[in-house]
């Protein structure tokens, strides 16, 4: 037992995985899976979560084993020349735009959040308060402090969630049925593919390897990074389950058309009472600003990383990136803070189109004769590729949808 607690207290670098890609984006989506489609897509979300833990695992295994993050790998593996220096722009471009795009609408999620539990204030004033808490973090430039704190707010989502879940009263049969059988049709595929978008994300594939180098000394620490990987994403995962769950319970068959994962906190009234509001709005809150501390620090790993920089919190440069990030998501939140919704479904877009790319580059990276005998299998390579070309489909899929969020965001204003 004592063995097992002193691991759980190695949880770290995988929370900070959770904490990013359950953000408002993840919450808005589950809420619209499980009103639209009830019990049956949860399959997608433990596929996701796989999914992730497998692309997170290769990552973490890339940091520990290099003591480098994946940026510095790409920068260095990739052949010299043009293609080196093209595939260096291309991830410096993809994380800003993605993270840009991102932190725009966790900050928006985060505004979401605070409305529900306190209405009337003005939304300048919580996206100030919310991006100078997220600065402060990250100023501090102490890795522990970053990894408590987004440990605490994994933990705090999923006893939110759970909870609410559970509250809902939801037919279990259905939910153990939904989990192990694969079923889409008609709008669901797009569904799918959102909750796959929404909990694979490329940001977190640099945000991983760098924050496990930063934690663990080598590859004698492997066994407790892939524990962490395996707990901390698979909690994650269990948070976007019960808001699934929460949603198909409270909502389906409702007719109740879903703007945001705000929603949520009035369908689940009935059963939980005032409490629903607390529960909900502390839940999209957490998610909201726990994503906006996550994406600008991944941010700042990836561009120091692939610009040959010191990649160190207390570097001004690395923090001159994160702090970039997140002031273009506050001004970005005020002046297209009216299509709250939108924001979150341009984020969730970009991250699809960009994800083929970088789970390529990291395929490659982990696969490199530096790797020695801790490079991928055969095994891992494979379900790298079938990912990767589940991930090129939604990437396909979600151009057209990226053209049309965006002309709606812009037309909206």
């Amino acid at each position: 037992m004592s063995k097992f607690i002193q691991k759980m207290k190695n949880i770290g670098p995988g929370a900070l995985v959770a904490a990013a890609f359950i953000g408002p984006g993840t919450v808005t989506t589950c809420t619209r899976a499980g009103a639209t489609s009830g019990y049956t897509l949860l399959w997608a979300m433990l596929f996701s979560t796989i999914a992730t833990i497998v692309f997170q695992e290769m990552s973490s295994r890339l940091g520990l084993v290099t003591k480098k993050g994946l940026a510095e790998n790409i920068r260095e593996k990739m052949p010299s020349g043009p293609i080196r220096t093209i595939a260096i722009l291309l991830v410096i471009v993809a994380i800003f735009v993605g993270n840009s795009a991102y932190e725009t609408g966790n900050i928006t999620g985060g505004i979401m959040g605070f409305t529900t539990l306190v209405p009337g204030v003005p939304m300048q004033a919580i996206v100030i308060v919310i991006s100078l808490l997220a600065i402060a973090l990250l100023w501090s430039g102490s890795y522990k402090a970053i990894e408590k704190v987004l440990t605490g707010i994994v933990i705090l989502m999923a006893v939110v969630f759970t909870i609410t879940a559970i509250a809902s009263h939801p037919d279990w049969g259905a939910v153990a049925k939904g989990l192990v059988t694969p079923k889409s049709g008609g709008n669901d595929l797009m569904t799918v593919i959102g909750l796959i978008g929404t909990t694979v994300v490329p940001y977190n594939l640099f945000l991983h390897a760098s924050s496990t180098a930063e934690r663990w000394n080598g590859v004698e620490n492997l066994g407790d990074a892939r524990m962490d990987t395996i707990i901390s994403i698979g909690l994650g995962g269990l948070v976007s389950m019960g808001i699934i769950v929460a949603a198909a319970a409270n909502m389906y068959g409702s007719g109740v058309e879903i703007a945001s994962g705000a929603d949520l906190a009035l369908a689940v009234e009935p059963v939980m009472g005032e409490w629903a509001k607390w529960f909900l709005g502390i839940g999209l809150l957490a998610a909201g600003f726990s994503s906006a501390i996550a994406a600008p620090l991944a941010a700042a790993f990836a561009t120091t990383g692939s610009l040959g920089w010191k990649a160190d919190l207390k570097d001004m440069k690395f923090k001159g990136v994160w702090l970039f990030i997140i002031v273009l998501g506050a001004i970005l939140a005020i002046a297209l803070g009216a299509s709250p919704t939108q924001l979150i479904l341009v984020a969730q877009a970009a991250n699809a189109i960009i994800l083929p790319l970088i789970a390529f580059f990291l395929l490659y990276c982990v696969n490199s004769k530096e790797m020695g005998q801790y490079k991928n299998g055969i095994i891992n390579n494979l379900l790298g590729i079938v990912i990767i070309v589940i991930c090129c489909f939604i990437c396909y899929r979600n151009m057209t949808s990226f053209i049309q969020s965006l002309q709606a965001l812009l037309t909206a204003q």
